[in-house]
């Protein structure tokens, strides 16, 4: 029989099951009020089987990298199922940073500096307990990047930091300038087009640990960046692979689907605002270039990229800084094995925007398309707190190329 039909016959025999445990058959006064829960609970299950929990599309036009991620990270030919209860994207996405639990990581900071004068935070996991690799010199290294206004701090980090210490890793997290905490020393910040701080951070992390082989991880704008750097180094780059969730492919279709009404109250004002609380501690030296009181009226994120992001950086128009920042456009130079997790219900990141024909015409990319998950959602299991499938591919795929990354092409 087919898969789908056992699972229908198996959820529905135990939904039924617990119904007749749990509700009397006088509920409502006779036995029509069990049947209309067993019949909603029978129909709820066999939608959520039929159109709900499917196979993520995989998209790579290399076929020994295809057979690379069957054998070594399997979770990507599994079939997903969302969280029973809160599949659709919007609300994933909203309840992802409070349903997932916290784990507990001691970092070690380290401020270097920059060719301008400025300086970046870096936040170390050491894992010097590390089983599998006591040697610290050719411990594996994977550097993570996190979103817009994210730091070490963001709970999806930390479960990434939690995975690769299963296996041994180490870790060491780039918070953008001054996001983390610390005083900027110029009047700079960050954007997803500009790669030079990551390029100083790569360079720096790895002529510490030469031997190590050394991989990186970015998270939506992190994974932006992430991609806008493998786009403009190609294969000059010490990274041996990299994997790349929830990046929004192209910034015109991300802001234009961040604009629609309710995407706009759900989660466009506040991300606005956080952009703004992040200045706003540096409000004194920002100022020797901007007006930070029309800065700080922006409602949405392009109102803020258009007064401050763009021009901080240069550019002639906003339009001109948002194609330059549309990772789409630089996926087609990508010299190394890239894992990209999108769902396509992702308002951040709609699936219509996602470079599927491009990422074919590439041997190193790899595309991984949920139908459910959001933004940083991709939340399981009945109480989802603990690992996402986000988590389960990030750790498969780290732990594959580290392990079996030489058998990538020569499969």
């Amino acid at each position: 029989r087919p898969a789908c039909a056992m699972d229908w016959q198996v959820l529905t025999r135990e939904i039924s099951l617990y119904l007749e445990s749990q509700v009397r058959v006088g509920l409502f006064g006779s036995g029509v009020g069990l049947s209309l829960v067993l019949g909603f609970g029978v129909a709820y299950a066999c939608y959520y089987l039929s159109s709900i929990a499917k196979k993520p599309q995989l998209v790579a036009s290399n076929d020994r990298f295809c057979r690379f991620l069957e054998e070594y990270c399997p979770v990507v030919t599994e079939t997903y199922y969302p969280t029973i209860w809160c599949w659709e994207g919007r609300v994933q996405t909203l309840l992802r940073p409070f349903i997932t639990s916290r784990p507990q990581v001691q970092y070690r900071n380290e401020l270097i500096k920059t060719a301008d004068g400025g300086q970046i935070s870096l936040d170390w996991f050491d894992n010097n307990d590390s089983l599998y690799y006591p040697d610290a010199s050719t411990r594996p290294t994977v550097l993570l990047l996190p979103g817009l206004t994210g730091t070490s701090k963001e709970s999806y980090i930390l479960h990434m930091i939690h995975q690769s210490e299963t296996l041994g890793y180490r870790c060491v997290v780039f918070n953008n300038r001054g996001i983390a905490g610390e005083d900027l020393l110029t009047p700079r910040t960050y954007c997803a087009a500009n790669t030079e701080d990551l390029e100083a951070v790569i360079h720096h992390v790895h002529s510490l640990h030469p031997s190590a082989p050394f991989m990186a991880a970015g998270v939506s704008m992190g994974g932006m960046l992430l991609l806008n750097y493998l786009g403009k180094t190609g294969r000059d780059t010490p990274l041996m692979a990299a994997a790349i969730f929830s990046a929004g492919w192209n910034v015109f279709e991300s802001v234009e689907s961040l604009e629609k009404p309710l995407n706009w109250l759900l989660f466009n004002y506040y991300l606005t605002t956080c952009l703004q609380s992040s200045i706003s501690r540096h409000r004194q030296m920002l100022e020797k270039l901007f007006d930070m009181d029309l800065v700080m009226k922006a409602r949405t994120v392009r109102e803020f990229d258009k007064q401050f992001t763009s021009v901080m950086f240069g550019y002639r128009t906003i339009d001109d800084y948002y194609e330059d920042a549309s990772p789409c456009r630089k996926l087609k130079s990508v010299g190394i094995p890239v894992l990209c997790l999108n769902s396509v219900d992702d308002v951040f990141s709609p699936g219509h925007a996602i470079p599927v024909e491009t990422a074919k015409q590439n041997a190193n990319v790899a595309l991984v398309l949920t139908s459910c998950g959001g933004h940083i959602g991709f939340l399981e299991g009945i109480w989802p707190r603990q690992c996402t499938y986000m988590d389960r591919v990030f750790k498969q795929f780290v732990q594959a190329m580290f392990e079996h990354g030489n058998k990538v092409f020569s499969m």
